[in-house]
């Protein structure tokens, strides 16, 4: 075993991206990367701009995420330079310039405009990483999004540094006071409107500081997998809700998703089966070395839970085969979680950016990579009751393999989804999920 580094967790990071950065530009004529935060984005033919993200290869140093028009300058072996932009401004208050101990580890300087950082940087030995392409040319930097260098960084992303993992554990855990919330307010006759209000509060987040959109579906609007609104109004007959929703720490995304029924009953059955299904393949996760086939075994626990329910007679492994269980899980079990929700690098194969794809009939599937040690990803098996596909379940050849009075009775439940991020260590998986639940509840 290797000795535990001497550095604080943001400097052992920092180390690992500079020899990272190294490696990636070792094979180019880069002497180093200018990477932009983004810049703010207007409504057309309004005043307003659209919620600021920040760009997450800048965040990856740094953790600030509200600093637009400010850059990052990375070259191997020298001190990273951050070019914070703080304009004199008495409309907006202007960001205030970081503070803490993080800073140490950086060359700070403010910039009042964008403009002083092309005159202190030399654009034609650099790369520049950022959406803003027409600055870049402005500037005549060497390269812009160089393809080979991101295919090599988004690759190892995948392996989170110390500092990442407690930050992605921090975020479960504020995220998990929203879902306690969620839960309350839930069971207290909420709206979806109510409830996504409670759990902002909860977890002390704005709407556009959430890592995504947070899905609150009451009854049918469940089987929408990325469900959209906020009912205002409580339904007459609020009988389950699904909450999808997670928190930020230092830009580092938590991604949780729990079911609830109101009463017990076929549907409440059913989401504690979910959990025990869930539950017992994350066990068995060292015992699969690459994450499509965890997804294909989700897949047969998914199917053997139809039939233990009694909702189908077709066998497990036929339902995986003729594609009859995608009618209730069309979505993939999961995907990598990090400074992303959807992080990047899934179905990369190597750093130079050589894709696996999903299986065919499982498209939708977002981590096709072998499982390994550092690598944090999703957990989240599902089954839905969504009009649209069980229509066309019922007008196939194996409609008669399945109890339809039993699944009109579920369908006004809409679905189940249930969603843990987990870290592997030492060849194990570890919770961040069940570990802030237990934490905090």
């Amino acid at each position: 075993m290797a000795p535990e580094s001497t550095l604080d967790p943001y400097a052992e990071h920092i180390k690992t991206l500079q020899e990272r950065l190294e490696a990636a530009l070792a094979e180019s004529t880069l002497e180093g990367l200018i990477i932009a935060s983004g810049g703010e984005h207007r409504a057309f033919l309004d005043d307003r701009a659209y919620p600021f993200i920040v760009n997450p290869h800048f965040n990856h140093w740094v953790p600030v995420r509200h600093v637009p028009d400010s850059f990052i300058l990375v070259r191997p072996s020298c001190v990273p330079v951050l070019y914070f932009h703080q304009p004199q401004d008495y409309w907006y208050m202007p960001a205030s310039v970081p503070q803490g101990e993080w800073t140490s580890h950086w060359d700070v300087r403010v910039i009042q405009n964008v403009t002083e950082v092309r005159d202190q940087i030399d654009p034609s030995t650099l790369g520049f990483v950022g959406e803003d392409v027409a600055l870049a040319e402005k500037w005549k930097c060497r390269q812009i999004n160089p393809e080979s260098v991101l295919h090599h960084l988004h690759f190892l992303r995948a392996y989170k540094t110390r500092y990442e993992a407690e930050a992605l554990q921090q975020s479960a855990r504020t995220a998990v006071r929203g879902h306690l919330r969620a839960k309350e307010t839930f069971f207290e006759g909420g709206s979806e409107f109510a409830i996504q209000n409670a759990y902002l509060a909860a977890t002390v987040h704005r709407e556009q500081e959430t890592p995504y959109t947070s899905i609150v579906a009451m009854n049918e609007h469940a089987s929408v997998l990325h469900y959209q609104h906020y009912d205002h109004e409580v339904p007459i007959d609020s009988v389950s809700m699904l909450i999808d929703a997670g928190a930020t720490n230092a830009g580092y995304a938590a991604d949780i998703t729990r079911t609830y029924a109101r009463t017990s009953g076929s549907f409440a059955d059913l989401v504690n089966a979910m959990d025990e299904h869930q539950q017992a393949l994350i066990n068995t996760i060292p015992d699969f070395s690459n994450y499509t086939d965890l997804h294909l075994a989700m897949q047969l626990r998914v199917s053997q839970l139809l039939v233990d329910s009694g909702l189908s007679t077709m066998s497990p492994e036929s339902q995986v085969e003729t594609g009859t269980s995608f009618h209730f899980m069309p979505h993939g079990l999961g995907h990598l979680v990090g400074l992303q929700t959807h992080d990047v690098g899934g179905l990369q194969l190597d750093i130079g950016g050589t894709l696996k794809q999903p299986p065919e009939q499982h498209p939708a599937l977002r981590l096709t990579r072998d499982i390994e040690d550092d690598m944090v990803f999703t957990i989240e098996p599902g089954l839905y009751f969504i009009p649209m596909l069980l229509q066309q379940l019922q007008a196939s050849e194996h409609s008669n393999a399945f109890n339809w009075p039993l699944i009109n009775e579920l369908i006004p439940y809409g679905g189940i989804r249930i969603e843990d991020n987990i870290l592997m260590k030492g060849g194990q998986p570890q919770n961040l999920t069940r570990q802030a639940f237990a934490e905090v509840d």
